[in-house]
């Protein structure tokens, strides 16, 4: 595992990370769940934004601080990253949100762009890929290939559940990106999980489909 992976260790996001992993919680509780931890994904992942020191008056007196001094980029990976915005952008209302959709071929398992609603020149920006679940890692390394080709130089990936495939790909393409997510999870599912119904390139034990299961449509 790189040096640029960050896993929380916050009891709540273990927590939370638990009634994720539970069939009983409704698509209802999902998304809520969901958007709860990307908020504190998000207080974890933003600790090195760039600020800058200015002087502000309190009730008493004048006093210096320090305020946000960084061009912030949101792209969730559609659909099931969409339900992250909301709590990142709890925490960075100034951030601009962008998408980038991708769909898997089940043959190969590798992404597919079907959508692209990027600037054309991010080289000011730092930008944030969400995703819930990186499993292979390959719809999160095309985003940051596209962010890459765009100007950007400063890209962190923020996501819930990671495979050790998916983390070893990202990073063997790009040591430079940041990875913080909740949970780093055993393995993903193969060839020989498909006698038990189980498909590949699912995150094992994982919470199933992140996108399904946040829209109600298992």
């Amino acid at each position: 595992m790189s040096n640029n992976l960050f896993v929380s260790g916050h009891p709540l996001v273990e927590h939370k990370i638990t009634q994720l992993r539970d069939t009983t919680t409704d698509f209802r509780q999902f998304r809520s769940i969901v958007a709860e931890l990307s908020m504190i994904l998000a207080y974890e992942a933003t600790s090195d934004l760039i600020t800058r020191r200015v002087e502000v008056k309190t009730p008493l007196t004048t006093t210096t601080g320090s305020k946000f001094d960084e061009r912030v980029g949101l792209v969730p990976i559609l659909r099931a990253g969409l339900g992250m915005v909301d709590g990142m952008l709890s925490l960075i209302p100034q951030a601009e949100v962008w998408h980038l959709g991708f769909y898997r071929d089940e043959e190969t398992l590798q992404p597919v762009i079907y959508y692209n609603k990027l600037p054309e020149d991010l080289s000011t920006h730092t930008c944030f890929v969400l995703d819930p679940m990186l499993a292979t890692g390959g719809s999160a390394l095309m985003a940051v290939d596209i962010l890459k080709r765009r100007g950007v130089t400063r890209v962190k990936f923020v996501g819930l559940l990671a495979a050790p495939e998916g983390i070893d790909a990202l990073q063997g393409a790009h040591p430079d990106v940041a990875v913080h997510v909740a949970a780093v999870d055993d393995r993903l599912t193969n060839a020989g999980d498909a006698a038990a119904g189980f498909p590949p390139g699912f995150i094992w034990p994982g919470l199933g489909d992140a996108g399904d299961r946040q829209f109600g449509t298992r």
